[in-house]
């Protein structure tokens, strides 16, 4: 591709030594037969025809497309489609598995997230709107631990009930819910507390689940047109009137994540009536979290960013903007907006893929970290709602590539800053909101300009998206809504 570099080089392979369970490098004088390529940021990627013990398994990312196993207990049927993750920056849809009341991910290529459990709890649904998240575009990206090929996309998803198991005694059939992106059992220490987002029983290797997300338990993505809910009692929001329901489907499908999260962004950041907040970011969750902010009763609330139609998005709904690749310090640019360099409260909804503010800046994961401890006044609160991960094979740094990031620690310790992170607990308020948009107290599609597509069209959305586009992507796998438009 036009690079100074070796055309084939055999390297060391984390993903080889992850399923092997083993961290020593293998080399071609072990594995005669492996064929990888270096490219960008050190990243090895395996050609077709590829031997190593990944590829033979049928778990590497170097096999062909058409030839990539699906993380489903059935066999692929023409009954379900589903948007599946298929390598970096490719999805597809392909028709998977019609769901059952089980889950299997035994044939995860992600060792940790292998389990098989009987799922009676559990729910079927025809899958309404599903929404495409920025989330899902850090995987897409290549940035998590998963190197693709197996899963099923989607963990925002709104549907109809058309099954349920033995153990369900609430849900029935017909049902309009919404799924909280959060798999919780309900019965954890966790759940108990209301910390829905680090439940303790539904993934094998860590606190907390989502649907079609890795390390999260293996469960099956929502970006289809039928999935299985576990839990369904306790997870699911009933809307209490469907056909009212239906009628505001474009807001209401906010309710699986991106609304709460941006509320939640906004409550730990300690937003309230008269508040000044700056909000870094104005991709779907930074526009629903200055929504909440303005619901919050904040006085003022600043989006930050550097996408210009998303800036006069935010513009819209009555925010102030600040392009942060012009010429200035973020304290200055805030001052010329407020008169004071500094806000009560500031929510990062960026997350780990941050770049330098500069025009030319590249990226820095901890740049908007950062930038909120440079601008909260003291004793000021900071809710970070954007992604942060344990492993990103594509960051910058050797450091980053775990995690660890250069925050300037020092200086929020010494303003009493408080900062709050991880998944929000999406039960603790989908109903409220739920409420306030029934109640026309927020206009929340309105706010992150949400655009039906067909569940066809969804390659295109996450390419879209991608972009840079000022979209939040719902998808409508069976043009239940009337509100898909082509793009």
């Amino acid at each position: 591709r036009g690079e100074n570099r070796p055309a084939i080089m055999i390297s060391s392979c984390r993903s080889c030594n992850a399923v092997a369970k083993a961290f020593k490098p293998w080399a071609a004088s072990c594995f005669p037969a492996a064929r990888t390529i270096t490219g960008r940021a050190g990243r090895v990627v395996h050609l077709p025809g590829c031997m190593c013990p990944v590829c033979i398994s049928g778990a590497s990312p170097g096999k062909r497309i058409s030839e990539r196993d699906l993380s489903v207990a059935a066999t692929p049927s023409p009954e379900n489609r589903g948007v599946v993750f298929m390598g970096p920056n490719e999805v597809e849809v392909k028709p998977i598995g019609f769901p059952k009341l089980e889950l299997d991910s035994t044939n995860s290529p992600v060792v940790s997230e292998r389990q098989k459990r009987k799922c009676q709890h559990g729910a079927i649904m025809k899958v309404v709107t599903t929404n495409i998240c920025g989330s899902d575009q850090h995987m897409v990206r290549g940035r998590t631990s998963l190197p693709g090929g197996y899963m099923v996309l989607g963990h925002e998803i709104t549907g109809e009930v058309i099954d349920t198991g033995s153990d369900v005694e609430f849900i029935k059939k017909g049902d309009l819910c919404s799924v909280p992106f959060n798999i919780a059992c309900g019965r954890c220490p966790a759940c108990k507390r209301g910390d829905t987002g680090v439940c303790l029983f539904v993934n094998p290797a860590r606190a907390g689940a989502a649907y079609g997300y890795v390390d999260m338990g293996g469960w099956v993505g929502g970006q289809a047109e039928y999935v299985m809910v576990p839990y369904a009692d306790f997870n699911l929001l009933k809307f209490p009137d469907k056909d009212q329901a239906m009628e505001k489907i474009a807001d209401l499908t906010l309710l699986s994540d991106i609304f709460p999260t941006g509320f939640h962004g906004a409550v730990t950041a300690g937003v309230g009536p008269g508040s000044m907040v700056y909000v870094a970011g104005a991709g779907p969750v930074g526009l629903a979290c200055a929504a909440s902010c303005n619901l919050l009763g904040a006085a003022c609330v600043i989006v930050g960013d550097m996408i210009p139609e998303r800036l006069e998005q935010a513009r819209s709904f009555g925010c102030e903007t600040i392009d942060v690749r012009a010429e200035g310090t973020l304290e200055d640019k805030i001052h010329a907006i407020t008169g004071s360099p500094t806000v009560d409260a500031a929510v990062d909804c960026v997350g780990f893929e941050a770049r330098a503010a500069a025009a030319s800046g590249g990226e820095q994961p901890a740049q908007v970290l950062n930038d909120c401890m440079g601008i909260v006044r003291e004793g000021g609160q900071i809710g970070i709602p954007g992604l942060y991960v344990t492993e990103d094979p594509g960051a910058v740094d050797d450091a980053a590539k775990f995690g660890n990031l250069s925050m300037r620690m020092g200086l929020g310790w010494s303003k009493s800053a408080s900062m709050h992170t991880g998944q929000c607990p999406v039960m603790k308020y989908h109903r409220p909101l739920m409420q306030a948009i029934l109640y026309d107290k927020v206009q929340i599609a309105k706010a992150v300009n949400a655009t039906v597509i067909s569940l066809d069209d969804a390659a295109k959305g996450y390419k879209d998206f991608d972009k840079g586009a000022a979209a939040k992507f719902v998808l409508d796998p069976h043009g239940m809504t009337g509100l898909a438009q082509a793009i």
